[in-house]
């Protein structure tokens, strides 16, 4: 008896739980609703932030509250910051404070971006700012070392740590630039380019690759140069360089690859291979297998860095296989996306469709059969696929001419009329032969 009065006891325990919390979710719905976000983003926000359940209703109200409408952030503002930091929102008394000197960081900065105030909010909350700090600090980048407005937004954008920077710290890289050559109006530009340059040591960091590039063989001037057009070769790291100069040393293709490749320098060269291994990285590839496509498939290095990207995420999303698939058969990263990849692909999805292809075909199946091979093989037992794929010349109907109609006219040779004369004068040519 007192056992099923136990576990009635704990039944009814356990429904009040569930309707209070069922209750709970209901009332953050609404708040969020009564906020303008719209209601299927809310179950996403309390799957992802589960400690909501647990804020006060009043707490999260003047929060959003907050962000909302004296900050003026936009929605997807908000869920980023309750993304990257959701006890940000949990703490009312740090977003009053922030509030309250909001307005001196908007007078120096009138047009500050949303993203770059969301910066400034996860920097403070991270490393424990005082927001009476913050405007003595962004006067400090705009006096001590002459940043525009603009190139003061742009680092806070970039690169938020330079809040916990310290000043010997940014005038270390100042003077470096200087020294190395970049002329004082052109720091600044530097600086907008690459933020993170900030952050760089420059005993540890930025002299030992100006050194290592140098022995290499290349001038001060040839490496301003670059400095100057993009900033971000400041960031790589030291040996890197070295490694993306012996893979473009012992290329092997076509001397009109060779020539688009090296067509603005040695110098750039490398530092175009440095962004396309660091793409490849960036979805899970080593560094090694990485530098071997780019040697297996010298075209990747003149493909821009979004094409890259465009293709490996068709290949990770539509086609379902892995990144490391291009390790095998990297010349899918070498051909075109919009005149190979796609219509190929297509056209066995659309085989697949109708139960046509009883087999698997792979990628290496789909990537290196030849135009006219691919033609015979999958397009031209079904005419259907020819509005995919499009026609061959000489596969059925009429071909393009080589020459327009007519054009032979103006190749025939000439014809003089032949007289009495001449054909005495051959007449007496042979007869001497005889």
């Amino acid at each position: 008896m007192a056992l099923r009065a136990a576990s009635s006891n704990a039944r009814f325990l356990l429904n009040t739980h569930s309707q209070s919390h069922y209750r709970k979710q209901i009332a953050l719905a609404t708040l969020f609703q009564k906020h303008g976000f719209p209601s299927s983003l809310v179950p996403s926000l309390l799957s992802r932030n589960p400690s909501l359940l647990r804020t006060p209703l009043p707490d999260l109200r003047h929060s959003l509250s907050t962000l909302l409408f004296s900050l003026r952030l936009p929605q997807n503002a908000v869920v980023s910051l309750l993304t990257s930091s959701p006890s940000l929102l949990l703490d009312p008394t740090f977003l009053k404070t922030f509030q309250s000197h909001f307005p001196e960081i908007q007078s120096r900065f009138p047009k500050i971006s949303p993203s770059t105030l969301v910066n400034l909010l996860l920097c403070s909350r991270k490393f424990d700012l005082n927001p009476l700090d913050l405007p003595r600090k962004l006067d400090l980048l705009k006096t001590r070392f002459a940043f525009s407005a603009a190139t003061v937004a742009k680092v806070l954008e970039g690169f938020p740590d330079v809040l916990i920077t310290s000043e010997t710290e940014i005038t270390n890289v100042v003077d470096f630039l200087v020294e190395f050559g970049i002329p004082g109006d052109e720091i600044d530009l530097v600086v907008g380019l690459f933020p993170r340059v900030l952050g760089i040591g420059v005993e540890d960091r930025l002299r030992p690759l100006v050194r290592e590039i140098k022995e290499l063989g290349f001038t001060n001037r040839e490496l301003r140069r670059e400095i100057s057009r993009d900033p971000r070769i400041l960031g790589m790291e030291i040996g890197e360089f070295s490694r993306c100069l012996r893979l473009l040393e012992s290329l092997k293709c076509r001397e009109a690859i060779q020539d688009r490749i090296m067509g603005s320098g040695m110098v750039r060269a490398c530092f175009e291979v440095k962004l396309r291994v660091d793409c490849l990285c960036g979805y899970g590839l080593t560094r090694n297998d990485a530098l071997k496509v780019l040697w297996k498939e010298p075209r990747v290095i003149c493909y821009e860095v979004g094409d890259i990207e465009k293709k490996v995420e068709f290949l990770v999303q539509r086609m379902k296989c892995g990144v490391e698939c291009v390790v095998d058969v990297p010349k899918y990263l070498g051909v075109s996306f919009e005149k190979h990849i796609v219509p190929r692909y297509s056209v066995v999805e659309c085989l697949r469709g109708k139960g046509a292809i009883g087999f698997e075909v792979g990628l290496k199946d789909l990537v290196m059969p030849s135009r006219l091979r691919f033609y015979n093989l999958y397009v031209k037992p079904y005419p259907e696929c020819e509005k995919i794929y499009g026609r061959l010349k000489g596969c059925g109907g009429e071909g393009k001419r080589k020459h327009p109609v007519g054009l032979w006219k103006l190749f025939k040779p000439e014809k003089f009329p032949e007289s009495g004369e001449d054909v005495k004068n051959m007449r007496s040519f042979m007869e001497s032969l005889v």
